[in-house]
């Protein structure tokens, strides 16, 4: 009695070729001019300090202050993210 353990390919469901499908679209490589590339560390740390100034500017509590904090903390730490790894990367190919 001889017998694999391969068998035939189990085929997809509609919803899997869907998600597969999807899946590929969103890991697809962006190709952007270097200037973007450049420029994005110092965008994204300008819309953080800029976002966490402007709470100054707010007078009482309301529900967008918390809002405003959060969002300038997260550019802050996406800049210095992407400015590290852009660092750390030119620093490798050197």
């Amino acid at each position: 009695m001889l017998s694999t353990t391969a068998g035939k390919p189990a085929r997809l469901t509609d919803t899997q070729q869907i998600s597969r499908q999807t899946g590929r679209w969103i890991s697809r490589k962006i190709w952007l001019p270097k200037l973007f590339y450049d420029v994005l560390p110092y965008f994204y740390l300008g819309a953080g300090f800029l976002a966490f100034l402007s709470t100054l500017y707010i007078s009482d509590w309301f529900w967008i202050l918390p809002h405003y904090l959060l969002f300038s903390a997260a550019c802050i730490h996406l800049g210095v993210v992407v400015f590290r790894r852009r660092r750390r990367a030119a620093s490798n190919d050197a």
